[in-house]
């Protein structure tokens, strides 16, 4: 369906599936500057609702123009991902940012014990974020004190974890998939997760799949929604 500049200024709820590497950032700005060259926009509004790290893939969701203040209500709906925790060693950053600093024993545990430890993690739990996030405390955000090797107290938080189940096990790779609330960090519970098992674990791959009724399946690549909106003549 062809959009119009109007379309775009008016606001439109486009799903974006992110690519590996790319951040949230460089998403948003590729659509900004496709809209504004393929319009002679000199600006537009738009922002996305849900920060994806670069070593995740999945459902961006980017608002443009009036659409732009739906986006805190987007925030707050419920989220879904697919991934693999890696079991037997933990990183600072809780995934693949920075490399193994510990390594554990993984020959005690069985399927049933990875299947059954999930049942503590769901319904509301403390979680405490990652030190490699981008939170901020005094002003700073948390990923500059961890760069450069301040040792700071993150304090928990309240989240929900509505759905946690464990779909394939190949160890020392567990994949998973989780339904949880607005503010949850899966790198977390891949540590978290790992402690509970007394083996360490972390995040080696995440795909964000949904936001509320929104589903990546919907979504199209940055680089394809350059190419039809540079067709739509």
């Amino acid at each position: 369906m062809k959009q119009t500049k109007e379309d775009f200024l008016n606001g439109q709820t486009l799903l974006i599936d992110k690519p590996l590497g790319w951040s949230s950032f460089q998403a948003v700005n590729a659509l900004k500057w496709a809209i504004r060259k393929k319009f002679h926009l000199k600006k537009i509004k738009i922002g996305h609702a849900g920060t994806l790290d670069p070593l995740a893939t999945g459902l961006l969701i980017i608002c443009t123009g009036k659409f732009t203040k739906q986006i805190p209500e987007l925030q707050g709906q419920i989220k879904e991902y697919t991934g693999t925790f890696t079991l037997g060693g933990t990183t600072p950053s809780y995934d693949l940012e920075t490399e193994v600093n510990q390594e554990f024993s993984i020959d005690h545990l069985t399927l049933d014990i990875i299947h059954k430890t999930t049942s503590k993690f769901i319904g509301e739990i403390d979680q405490k974020p990652p030190i490699f996030s981008a939170l901020k405390k005094d002003g700073k955000r948390l990923y500059e004190f961890a760069r450069k090797g301040v040792e700071i107290e993150i304090k928990t938080r309240k989240v929900t974890i509505f759905e946690f189940e464990i779909t394939a096990i190949d160890l020392p790779k567990v994949r998973f998939r989780v339904v949880c609330s607005k503010g949850t960090y899966i790198r977390s519970l891949a540590n978290d997760f790992g402690k509970a098992l007394n083996s360490g674990a972390h995040l080696s791959e995440l795909k964000r799949t949904k936001i509320g009724d929104f589903d990546v399946n919907k979504a199209i690549t940055p680089a394809i929604f350059k190419e039809q909106l540079a067709v739509e003549d």
